[in-house]
């Protein structure tokens, strides 16, 4: 018990050393590279409290990109967090909340497969809280820290599999099963695509361990229980699962695939055996820029570590026996298949794509595939890792059948490996204060019940304090108002050929704002810009605009002058209340031809 304790304590201690940036000013600091991401997650955490308060749908919401609606289950919606946590929203606000939610699924997934590995694959506590720790910390898991409430929930891959390999206790299929169920229909909101690759991992694993000569006989023994448990596990997540299912593949504002191009998120071989720009390898000038952005960096677990691996599966299939020497093929199984599938569907090297055709091209329009992001499939390598760091460490410590000078090694070699991907504290920046305008409740006097206001520029990734207003009102209860726009993933124009997209497609009002803010262009307003603004604040149903005093970025301040000189040419004179300039909207009169 002390053990585990201190596992649980390192774990929380690494968490807060990587998010401590946050942790210093919640309120003032965001994610450096990725404000878009961590305004999404904390408007969710804002909406849990509005759910609980004023009821509503879960998964739709027309408060954000009215009047069409937002379908939240076909994004990341996190419901269990955001009604789990609601009281902390609530008392701290979802700056809080997120960081506090973020420290714990670092720690929680660094600890769970702690436990996971002790309970299942080794006898030594320390093997498995080195490869516990590795799990949780891993690159890719810290590179995802970058605003992924979803993808940093690495804990419900051991979860998942610990119940996965419960079902086969005789008697107890039931219990089993329905407790698998229900835990599927919580995780589905928190991570759905990182539960589609555990349950593909463990069906390829538990395959491939089934089939061989030396564990049919026991597969065959336990198919009955098992399948009897799958089938209880399958009634109660379906059950719960319903609804969500149903709007995920038909709801409202639904789409197919993803509004991201899955040949440009594909993992390049050559980050495999790279570093991490967020590691102690990057401070020594040996960090690689392989990723497509510092958020994806799902590899990068270096020439040492990759080799290591190699060298102890080499080993540990030597050694190992009967059905441990299964596992171990197994496991490489797992691996292999899902480091090819990371490539996505041809191959990339050092930066270059090629003509080298690879198997995801033949599995990409696949439906569930086809919303996946390739590079993603790296990060099931972390728990395959993981088991063979612990594996190779428990077989080490065993001191009658290793010889010293193999022991010694082999520690060498894990030092080696694991201190230079050691992680570096996200980076940091300030955003924008939330205006006075808003938190004292004075946009109150400029919309009605049910009305529509946004800042300038409307809410997008790349410009989403918008977003941000908007969930700290809901956050604080009463009357709400909506926002045009946002941060979320839709269907392409009109959704014709059900295509996803990032965020709203844009009209032409949208644009003129925002390239005013990202690029500080001033264009010459004309009345056809007017009356496209007319007709776009009418379909918007927009009540009022208000320019706050600082506009963030996703690099920082945007071009708050240019955006003050457009909106005053296209829409008049605005008024100064409290910290903002204020634009009246009359739906389908303004703004006015000059």
């Amino acid at each position: 018990m002390r053990f585990h304790v201190f596992v649980a304590v390192a774990a929380l201690a690494m968490a807060v050393y990587v998010t401590h940036g946050l942790w210093q000013q919640p309120y003032d600091n965001v994610i450096a590279v990725n404000v878009g991401d961590q305004a999404f997650f904390e408007w969710v955490l804002s909406y849990g409290v509005h759910l609980l308060r004023d009821g509503g749908d879960p998964f739709f919401t027309t408060l954000m990109n009215t009047p069409l609606g937002v379908n939240l289950a076909a994004n990341t919606s996190i419901t269990v967090y955001a009604i789990l946590f609601a009281p902390l929203t609530v008392l701290a606000g979802p700056q809080v909340t997120f960081v506090t939610i973020l420290t714990l699924n670092l720690a929680g997934s660094a600890f769970v497969w702690y436990l996971f590995l002790n309970r299942w694959l080794v006898r030594s506590r320390v093997s498995a809280a080195v490869a516990g720790l590795f799990c949780g910390f891993a690159p890719g898991f810290v590179s995802h820290a970058n605003g992924h409430l979803n993808w940093t929930s690495g804990w419900i891959a051991p979860v998942v599999l610990w119940w996965l390999l419960k079902l086969r206790e005789k008697g107890r299929w039931l219990r089993n099963g329905l407790v698998l169920g229900v835990l599927l229909g919580a995780f589905f909101t928190l991570a759905a695509e990182g539960l589609f690759f555990t349950a593909l991992a463990g069906g390829v694993f538990l395959i491939t361990w089934s089939l061989s000569r030396t564990t049919w006989p026991e597969a065959r023994a336990a198919l009955p229980t098992v399948l009897a448990a799958l089938g209880v596990t399958a009634v109660v997540a379906g059950a719960i699962l319903a609804y969500p299912l149903h709007m995920h593949f038909a709801g409202p504002q639904t789409f197919k695939g993803t509004g991201f191009n899955q040949r440009h998120y594909a993992e390049d071989l050559g980050s495999y055996f790279s570093f991490s720009e967020r590691s102690l390898a990057a401070k020594a000038g040996l960090g690689s820029d392989l990723a497509p952005n510092p958020t994806e960096a799902t590899s990068f677990f270096g020439l040492p570590l990759m080799i290591l691996v190699i060298a102890s599966l080499i080993m540990l299939w030597r050694r190992a026996e009967g059905g441990r020497r299964v596992t171990v093929g197994a496991v490489t199984v797992v691996g292999v298949v899902f480091l090819l599938l990371s490539l996505g569907p041809r191959l990339n090297f050092l930066g270059n794509e090629t003509d080298i055709p690879l198997p995801y091209a033949l599995i990409q329009s696949l439906p569930l595939f086809d919303s996946a992001l390739p590079l993603r499939f790296a990060l099931v390598l972390v728990g395959v890792i993981g088991i063979v760091l612990a594996l190779t460490a428990d077989t080490l410590l065993d001191r009658t059948s290793v010889p010293h000078p193999a022991q010694t090694a082999f520690a060498a070699a894990f030092a080696f490996a694991l201190v230079p991907i050691f992680p570096l504290p996200l980076l940091y920046g300030p955003r924008a204060p939330e205006p006075a305008f808003i938190a004292n409740g004075t946009w109150k006097t400029y919309v009605p019940e049910g009305g529509t206001l946004s800042a300038l520029p409307f809410a997008i990734n790349v410009a989403a304090d918008g977003q941000r207003w908007q969930a700290y009102t809901m956050a604080r209860g009463g009357r709400q108002f909506l926002i045009p726009d946002g941060y979320f993933l839709g269907p392409d124009i009109d959704g014709a050929e059900g295509k996803g997209r990032i965020s709203a497609v844009p009209r032409r009002t949208d644009w003129l704002f925002l390239r005013a803010a990202l690029y500080g262009h001033v264009t010459q307003v004309t009345n056809t810009d007017r009356a496209y603004a007319r007709a776009d604040l009418q379909y918007w149903g927009i009540d009022a605009l208000f320019l706050p005093p600082t506009v963030t970025g996703p690099t920082g301040p945007l071009y708050r002058a240019a955006l003050e000189i457009v909106a005053t040419d296209l829409l008049g004179e605005p008024e100064r209340v409290d910290d903002v300039l204020v634009w009246r909207i009359r739906p389908g009169t303004d703004p006015v031809d000059r």
